[in-house]
């Protein structure tokens, strides 16, 4: 398992906030796109749409490579196997706490 520090956990979770960043996400995820490709799929200025792949940039989950005039966005797969693994042992300390409360309530009844 791979452990990351505050920042970086704090900068994953903030670039996947927005629902804008997550669907980019989903669409480089699926395939390299250009930012300008992404920018016709929101109504929204494309500096806006430059500024959320700059966000997701910056937490590590997409990366851009130029190809001659135009900026290609993909996904980094790893990195959002990184925030489902946080996600997983989020999850697994609440269902031990759960079933410590049900361990409780049982012993309680009997």
């Amino acid at each position: 398992m791979i452990t990351l520090d505050d920042d970086t956990v704090d900068a994953l979770f903030h670039a996947l906030a927005d629902r804008t960043r997550r669907d980019i996400m989903r669409r480089v995820l699926a395939g390299e796109h250009s930012v300008s490709e992404l920018a016709v799929k929101y109504e929204m200025s494309f500096a806006a749409v430059q500024k959320h792949v700059a966000v997701l940039e910056k937490s590590g989950l997409l990366t851009k490579r130029r190809s001659g005039r135009e900026q290609l966005a993909s996904g980094d797969v790893a990195a959002v196997r990184s925030v489902a693994s946080m996600l997983t042992e989020l999850e697994q300390v609440w269902r031990g706490r759960i079933a410590r409360i049900d361990e409780l309530i049982s012993s309680q009844e009997s």
